[in-house]
């Protein structure tokens, strides 16, 4: 895994611009401590700060192949599981290969099939390929969007870098946010390719981007297609285990310490299951790890989201598994402080608004980082076999809006409440939205004889596959690069994805409960407890100690009227909101303070121009 930027300007040589490129790549330096590398020939500048994870001497970049009409040059990110079969199959084709990486592999793979090698790959990557031949450069992006990439069209060429840190560190970048920014900022719908900061974009998922002499063209390479489910149940259920088996046996392949992150939950657990199965064959012992906070689990009050604690469900799989586990405990204080959440927005370069989610996610990847180079994850499960409670939930089953937001606003807040009103009304919140679901439901490829509540379904799965599982696997990203951890994704494997996309609603529901094929096709490797579990999201603390730690961080915003944050949101409702005592602070009101707290962090970061226009 690791971080990488460039250059291309077709009027410039940015032989005399290393200043630039080099502060470019340093910004990476977090996803890339252990090498870095620059490439600069002409228009053309690559930088790479590297995070070794396979094939620790040989892998360094960035990469280049010299052939007859010039060099080929690659900057990559990320990891490409079937890497051994490519290797023999280009060998078989007369290619020689000088390390035992990943990385020239794709490489020498752009050699044979040029842009077409993304649809032989498994794996999440993120890579720019300048190719001297046909003076252009190829960005390719993997097909569920594991690996952030972003890019910014300039009058001769473009900039571009794993996230907009890298991009913002080029002179002939803007740091300015319209009003469009500012709807995808709260909005909380994830527009494909929308990256928030004026005049940047996001390479979307699956997708190959050229820019060349004539300017940019993009095309699909992959998208979540609609196809006939040529099984019944047992036979799913058989395959799914397949899937699963193959995608984790792959996925723990590193030259450095391995670990699983483990939540007590289905997703998580299975994953943990077959990791911990898989490396006994060898005499080994996974590791896991758990994030919990201080009297947590002695404290715990159920809510309509979470009925239950996680960490009893963490041990019953620890013991089952034999893992060698380690809780990470976080106190309200931790969640609080200032300096972890100036860290958590300059690893998101956004206020993304996930407040204790996002500042112990961080610290619980800041812990495993001392321990472990490479993490298994069980996030987009959900997305994949339908776990949340939206997919049951009558009323998103109507198709009003995206499903996640139906009951948004009543267990989280409303954002669009902490504006001042020319600002709400300006962003006109409820009408993006619309109108961003009009768009994403008109993706939906309908099958032929699928009823209309199958449809709904399949609509449901679909935008949460391409909207809302984006949103978590960028939140991942973010925050484990930060500290130089590599977190790998085994339900988000396009094979899996697209198998269990096209299995009717009947047969991801077929007893009843959430992710019912994911249950029963584990159900050999998980404790009784996790299996019969409900699914419970993400931790959240629930010590009053940290909405008053947020109370005391507001008043001095507050004491300070000068404050740009001031220009959104509303001075009468903060006010309000830090005065009422911490036991009757709700989740929204809760929320609204911490959003109020990252816009005031981020604007103190990066100084953004806002064109409220």
């Amino acid at each position: 895994m690791c971080g990488i930027a460039g250059w291309i300007s077709y009027q410039r040589d940015l032989e005399t611009q290393q200043t630039a490129v080099d502060a470019m790549t340093e910004t990476m330096s977090c996803r890339g401590p252990d090498d870095r590398g620059t490439w600069v020939r002409g228009p053309a500048a690559l930088g790479h700060r590297r995070l070794a994870v396979i094939d620790l001497p040989g892998g360094r970049q960035p990469m280049s192949v010299d052939t007859p009409r010039g060099p080929v040059a690659m900057v990559y990110s990320g990891e490409v599981y079937n890497f051994t079969e490519l290797r023999a199959e280009l060998a078989s084709r007369g290619h020689r290969f000088g390390t035992s990486s990943d990385t020239e592999v794709v490489l020498h793979g752009y050699l044979e099939w040029g842009a077409a090698v993304a649809e032989r790959l498994n794996g999440m990557y993120a890579f720019a390929i300048w190719d001297d031949r046909e003076q252009q450069l190829v960005m390719i992006r993997d097909r569920m969007g594991i690996k952030p990439f972003y890019y910014a069209p300039t009058p001769d060429g473009v900039l571009f870098g794993s996230e907009p840190k890298a991009i913002l560190a080029n002179p002939l970048a803007r740091r300015a946010v319209t009003a469009d920014g500012l709807r995808e900022l709260f909005a909380f719908v994830k527009t494909p390719g929308h990256a928030v900061w004026d005049g940047m974009r996001e390479v979307e998922p699956g997708t190959v981007v050229t820019v060349g002499r004539g300017g940019i063209r993009s095309h699909a390479y992959w998208s979540l297609e609609t196809r006939p489910h040529p099984h019944g149940q047992r036979e799913t259920i058989a395959h799914v285990r397949e899937l699963m088996d193959d995608i984790v046996n792959r996925q723990l392949v590193a030259d450095v310490p391995l670990c699983t992150l483990l939540s007590g939950g289905l997703d998580s657990s299975a994953m943990t299951a077959l990791a911990a199965r898989r490396l006994a064959e060898s005499g080994e012992r996974v590791r896991s790890f758990a994030v919990d906070f201080v009297g947590q689990a002695e404290n715990f009050v159920a809510d309509a989201l979470r009925t239950t604690p996680d960490t009893p469900y963490v041990h019953d799989v620890a013991r089952a598994s034999r893992t060698q586990h380690e809780d990470i405990v976080l106190d309200s204080d931790q969640l609080a402080d200032p300096e972890v959440r100036s860290q958590v927005i300059r690893a998101r370069d956004l206020p993304a608004g996930f407040g204790d989610m996002d500042a112990s996610l961080y610290l619980l990847f800041k812990a495993i980082r001392r321990q472990s180079t490479v993490a298994l994850s069980g996030e987009s499960a959900d997305e994949v076999f339908g776990g949340y409670l939206q997919f049951f939930d009558p009323e998103a089953r109507k198709g009003r809006t995206f499903p996640w937001l139906v009951r948004f606003a009543e267990q989280f807040g409303d954002d669009e409440s902490i504006l001042t009103e020319p600002v709400g009304k300006l962003l006109d919140l409820d009408g993006y939205t619309r109108d961003s679901y009009a768009t994403a439901v008109a993706d939906v490829q309908r099958l032929d004889g699928e009823s209309d509540f199958e449809f709904r379904m399949r609509t449901i799965s679909h935008l949460h596959l391409t909207r809302f599982v984006r949103v978590l696997l960028d939140r991942k990203d973010r925050a484990s690069m930060a500290v130089g951890l590599e977190v790998r994704v085994p339900f988000c494997d396009h094979r899996l994805v697209e198998y269990v996309y096209n299995a009717p609603w009947a047969l991801k529901s077929f007893d009843g409960r959430e992710k019912s094929l994911l249950r029963e096709a584990t159900a050999d490797v998980l404790p009784r407890s996790v299996y019969d579990r409900v699914k419970s999201p993400y931790p959240s603390t629930q010590d009053p100690a940290y909405a008053v730690a947020l109370q005391r961080g507001l008043r001095d915003l507050l004491a300070t009227p000068s404050h740009p944050v001031f220009d959104l949101v509303s001075r009468d409702w903060l006010k309000r909101a830090v005065g009422n005592a911490a036991p009757q602070i709700n989740q929204a009101s809760r929320r609204g303070l911490e959003r109020t707290l990252d816009l005031a962090l981020w604007m103190d970061i990066y100084r953004p121009t806002l064109e409220l226009t």
